[in-house]
């Protein structure tokens, strides 16, 4: 039998046994907003609620956006249409598991690691709560918890993945909305419903997050959305907060250099006076 050829899921990430990358494909387009993903979440990851469940005031959504205890979060967003006077679009969103991932590179203390799924997770135990990945996401998905301080987020059910089962809130989903799987698959399924979404006259559907090429190098979450990304409260044109990183440290020991050559010179003026 030949080796499996070794995947690369971001910078410095290397598993020889690792298996195809797996995700999350969410098909906006057929939610219905029943938030069993938010359900299925929190019973199996234990995830604890944010207090009392009730209507944010805004709409119909009761949690309102992801954080350190809602790690699925189903947007509703109302809008007022022309033809027929009113559309919801809802989404249920969830951690990207970006390529690259600025949580994990700012982490100090190795709490985030990447799986051999391609999947970014925060190991409780080794948080020290410094926050320093809390603003470098640049979707604001992980959060730190109040009263314990450690940061949160979705796993991709790591726990049932290495049990080969798919995670809680695609199980769940009684649409088929979140569809898991190989990322490679997830794609080319994600292309076909466009198309067919297309030739029914939907031509606002679009895919969000499925480049490789994107900001973020590509993720393990992507969406096909039914109008602009910042409907859904998701950005644009994501890119890695530490994209620049590697640039600067080279300007600022260009600066350092500088500095130690114009020292040293003053000093060998000052010693040939």
């Amino acid at each position: 039998m030949s080796a499996r050829p070794t995947p690369t899921f971001g910078a410095g990430y290397d598993v020889a046994e690792a298996g195809p990358r797996l995700g999350f494909f969410t098909d906006t387009s057929v939610c219905i907003g029943c938030k069993a993903c938010e359900v299925a979440c929190k019973e199996w990851n234990l995830v604890p609620t944010d207090g009392p469940l009730a209507l944010s005031g805004d709409s119909y959504d009761n949690t309102t956006a992801l954080g350190a205890s809602t790690w699925r979060h189903v947007a509703f967003v109302e809008q007022a249409t022309a033809a027929d006077g009113l559309r919801w679009l809802m989404s249920s969103d969830v951690c990207k598991h970006c390529s690259s991932a600025a949580c994990m590179e700012v982490c100090p203390t190795g709490a985030l690691f990447r799986t051999e799924f391609g999947s970014v997770v925060v190991q409780p135990d080794i948080c020290n709560g410094c926050g320093y990945c809390v603003p470098a996401c640049p979707f604001g998905v992980i959060d730190r918890r109040e009263g314990d301080g450690r940061a949160f987020k979705c796993t991709l059910c790591y726990d049932r993945l290495k049990d080969g089962m798919e995670p809680a809130c695609a199980k769940a989903c009684p649409t088929d909305s979140i569809q898991f799987g190989p990322l490679e698959e997830l794609r080319a399924r994600a292309g076909e419903r466009v198309e067919e979404l297309h030739r029914a006259g939907v031509a606002e559907a679009r895919l969000y997050l499925e480049d490789e090429a994107g900001g973020v190098g590509g993720a393990g979450a992507f969406f096909l959305l039914l109008d602009e990304p910042e409907v859904y409260g998701l950005p644009p044109d994501p890119v890695s907060t530490t994209r620049d990183l590697p640039r600067l440290w080279r300007a600022a020991a260009v600066a350092a250099g500088a500095l130690a050559a114009g020292v040293a010179a003053a000093f060998a003026a000052g010693g040939r006076r």
